[in-house]
């Protein structure tokens, strides 16, 4: 028993940083091309179209098709991938048309009447999205963007079709090896059941943070 379970935690470990790099790299790289989703849906009918049109299509399509298409499509355009990378690419091209609908509530949330005061103030654009859309804004998506984190964490699971040694890869290699699914299995639920817990308490501390700061100002 002791010899299994110290065969299954070294590599439920390794998956797990994989797992946790995958995410974050694409949560990182969305989140430009979601602010540019955000401000073309906000912008002209021109950009509207197309920027409403890239949401529909990622959000209203299973991620494994997804996946599936950056990995064994691209190559055929002369573009080679790694699994690795397929798999951020894909991730983060779905994760930007979530991030743009929480970008684009966290700033509609914010009183106009606040904008135009600061407009009148002779405030450059710039500024007065620095100073006060982006914190205000922040505040409010704060709770869903770590919502969005948990969910790329749990959609990263897929990546393991396209051979990718992730969490849940490696408890079907563990399962395989020691022939204990149910050891394998269990212990993945727990490091990502792990994982959602400790992203929501960051979350939270983060929001009594910024809560503190706020109310003493």
């Amino acid at each position: 028993m002791e010899k299994t379970v110290a065969h299954i935690w070294p590599a439920l470990l390794d998956g797990l940083t994989t797992t946790m790099t995958i995410s974050l790299a694409a949560l990182l790289f969305g989140a430009p091309l979601a602010l540019m989703l955000a401000a073309a849906v906000r912008g002209n009918r021109w950009l509207r179209v197309p920027a409403g049109v890239y949401i529909s299509f990622w959000r209203g399509t299973p991620i494994l098709v997804q996946l599936l298409i950056i990995f064994y499509i691209i190559p055929f355009l002369g573009l080679e991938l790694s699994p690795t990378v397929a798999a951020i690419v894909a991730l983060a091209l779905n994760t930007a048309a979530f991030q743009s609908e929480i970008y684009r509530a966290g700033l509609q949330a914010i009183p106009p009447g606040e904008v135009e005061a600061a407009k009148m103030l002779g405030l450059s654009p710039s500024t007065i999205f620095l100073h006060i859309e982006a914190p205000q804004a922040f505040r409010t998506m704060l709770p869903a963007l770590i919502g969005e984190m948990q969910a790329l964490v749990k959609n990263s699971s897929l990546v393991s079709v396209i051979a990718v040694s992730d969490l849940t890869r490696r408890a079907q290699q563990v399962a395989a090896s020691t022939f204990r699914p149910l050891d394998a299995y269990a212990s993945a639920l727990i490091l990502y059941v792990t994982i959602g817990v400790l992203l929501a308490a960051v979350g939270l501390s983060l929001e009594r943070r910024l809560s503190h700061r706020s109310g003493g100002q």
